[in-house]
């Protein structure tokens, strides 16, 4: 044996036992619980039903699984070739062109961009950022918005209040109208500039904002006011009063449609999201993305996806048999939810949920958190039928 070979496998040796060491002492990672302060686990322990983050319990495609195994040899590579690839198939599924396409580490590095470069003190397109933007042939700077405030929901998905408040913006909330829709014309009426932000489907109420009070809303809105749909749950929605506006896009500059593989896609663990605009808008996003944020096993795994015409058909079927399961044992036990166009549901409990969800976690069985402007409404993940059944069974306990 050479000697640099017995100095290779000492030092390998070295670097093993200190990171064993790390694994065995480090403490447990947690997430604070923003309203009550308390801390609770990053991970589920062992037999935990976890019902607590809107996941696909059936996972990835199969031919996304074994895109990855083969996509192992090619770890080395920079992923711009597969990055590529999925641009195009996404431009071509969605009827636009390549330069519309942004991908994304999961849909919520889009969130963040566009936070980012829509929300804040700042005004107007500043020069580096122009300087920055990576060129993109037939795209136009000259639509130019500027910063200002974030338009949200109340409740809605957090993340990109997260982001704008970094930003220092100002951020306004307008809570939902009566059916949980969000009530256009009141976030019209604060908007200025900056950026209004629609979670359609939304999260945490799974419910929909109707086609054509939305359609309408995008027509009335100043182009100097971007507007960002959030359509993450778009493959499960199936009423008639939806709509995706990702067709609108062509006739607003002023529209960004943001997605995600995290959902039907059964993808969350794996991050790989994207939007769709007018290239200007996307050059205005590009500055603020850090290159290759997509990695080479989320790429193949998408492009997989894509081309497996059954991912999303029993995606959508498996997630609506549940549901109707979960309906009938909601109702049964006295309970009224609203309904869901999503793969979770907001159940009012017709009390404070906190003791409830604690309770349930006790019981091995994790649901979502608490939404303070609904403090006596449950989030619960449409799991498995079996999982579904181990959380009816459990509330049934917890709620005597």
């Amino acid at each position: 044996m050479s000697r640099s070979t017995l100095i290779n496998r000492r030092r390998f040796t070295q670097l093993f036992g200190a990171g064993a060491a790390y694994l065995a002492t480090r403490p447990q990672l947690s997430l604070a619980n923003s309203s009550t302060g308390s801390a609770t686990s990053v991970s589920a322990p062992a037999g935990m039903v976890r019902l607590s983050s809107n996941e696909n319990p059936y996972g990835p495609s199969p031919m996304a699984v074994n895109a990855m195994s083969e996509a192992f040899r090619l770890a080395w590579r920079y992923p711009d070739e597969h990055a590529d690839t999925l641009v195009e198939m996404l431009a071509k599924l969605n009827g636009v062109n390549r330069d519309q396409i942004l991908l994304g580490d999961g849909s919520g590095e889009i969130l963040k961009l566009c936070a980012a470069a829509f929300t804040g003190p700042l005004s107007a397109v500043t020069a580096r950022e122009v300087k920055l933007a990576r060129p993109t042939r037939g795209a136009s700077l000259s639509f130019k918005p500027g910063r200002g405030k974030l338009i949200v929901a109340d409740p809605t998905f957090e993340a990109i209040l997260n982001h704008a408040a970094v930003n220092r913006a100002d951020i306004v909330k307008v809570p939902l109208n009566a059916s949980f829709a969000h009530d256009l014309p009141k976030m019209h009426a604060a908007a200025r500039e900056g950026l209004v932000y629609i979670c359609n489907p939304n999260n945490p109420t799974a419910s929909i904002t109707p086609k054509n009070e939305l359609r309408d809303f995008i027509a009335k809105s100043s182009p100097k006011t971007m507007i960002l749909v959030d359509e993450a749950y778009h493959h499960y929605a199936d009423s008639s009063d939806y709509e995706s506006v990702l067709p609108l896009i062509s006739r607003h500059p002023n529209l960004i449609v943001a997605r995600t593989f995290s959902k039907i896609y059964g993808m969350a663990g794996l991050r790989c999201g994207y939007c769709v605009a007018q290239p200007q808008v996307i050059q205005r996003l590009r500055p603020h993305q850090t290159w290759d944020s997509v990695n080479i096993m989320a790429l193949v795994a998408a492009i997989a996806s894509l081309n497996d015409a059954d991912q999303v058909a029993n995606g959508r079927r498996r997630n609506s048999d549940t549901k109707k399961f979960v309906y009938g044992a909601v109702t049964d036990l006295g309970y009224k939810y609203i309904p869901s166009q999503a793969n979770f549901l907001m159940i009012d409990m017709k009390r404070p949920v906190t003791p409830l969800i604690a309770a349930l976690r006790e019981k091995h069985v994790q649901v979502g958190r608490l939404f303070p402007s609904l403090p006596n409404y449950m989030r619960v993940t449409i799991g498995k039928r079996d999982e579904m059944e181990t959380f009816v069974s459990t509330l049934v306990t917890v709620s005597a």
